[in-house]
């Protein structure tokens, strides 16, 4: 086993005695393999020999993703996921190597919180993103519905007529159901149909893209819960700069 596999292994079976270990191990690493990262420790006067725990791994600019193509190691990639934004915004580029990688990492994340893939159907509102090319988020869905391999998966973009028919067929079924939405998506779909919705885990990725006034977190969870007549509304983290995710189930919590 190479030290790369190696290092996947222990990522993916990592614990909490062990995180802080494996931070510095894959810190070395890429100190070593990142000509990109050891150029910006020797901007910054960094001597990775200093950099004995945790809390002291520098961490490199989200802003170098929108400027340089950072890869670690000898491996060529021309694939990449590309950040959100308006046209005239410089977006960041994240290169993946290693696509594999990131399908264990949605995977393992998932169902860190939730349990069992196939047990879901998994229902998506992400019109901003479908509309898009390389968006990791479109990626993650789409994988998680591959793997699910229920009837009722899909990308309902604007067919509220038809996710509404899907909810209810999933809430007479007592199907496991996740509707993870952009923030102005849900809201649309909100005011145009509002459904007992308390049996369906209702999931906010963020973001109004310019489609709407921006609201606190709070805000917005106020308002789909009283949409909804749900008690808790589920979140998503993620970023394109990032091959992880979390998720929050207790209103942003």
């Amino acid at each position: 086993m190479d030290l790369v596999q190696d290092l996947q292994k222990k990522i993916f079976s990592v614990s909490p005695p062990t995180f802080s270990a494996l931070a510095l191990e894959v810190f070395r690493y890429q100190v070593e393999h990142n000509i990109l990262y050891k150029r910006f420790l020797q901007a910054l006067d960094i001597n990775p020999a200093d950099i004995t725990t945790l809390e002291k791994i520098p961490f490199l600019p989200v802003e170098l993703f929108k400027t340089h193509k950072i890869l670690t190691g000898t491996m060529f990639t021309d694939f990449y996921f590309e950040s959100s934004g308006t046209t005239d915004q410089q977006k960041s580029k994240h290169y993946i190597s290693d696509l594999a990688l990131y399908e264990e990492s949605i995977k393992k994340c998932f169902e860190l919180f939730y349990g069992d893939i196939k047990d879901y159907c998994f229902l998506a509102l992400l019109p901003s993103y479908f509309e898009r090319k390389n968006a990791s988020l479109i990626y993650m869905c789409d994988k998680l519905m591959k793997w699910s391999a229920h009837k009722n998966n899909g990308f309902y973009l604007n067919n509220f007529y038809k996710l509404t028919a899907i909810l209810k067929e999933n809430i007479r079924n007592n199907q496991k159901t996740i509707l993870i939405g952009v923030s102005f998506a849900l809201l649309d779909f909100a005011e145009k149909y509002n459904m007992n919705l308390n049996e369906i885990i209702i999931m906010e990725t963020g973001g109004m893209k310019g489609r709407r006034t921006e609201l606190t977190r709070e805000e917005l969870h106020r308002e789909l819960k009283r949409s909804f007549n749900t008690d808790t509304i589920h979140s998503e983290y993620g970023m394109t700069e990032l091959l992880s995710q979390a998720y929050s189930k207790d209103n942003g919590k």
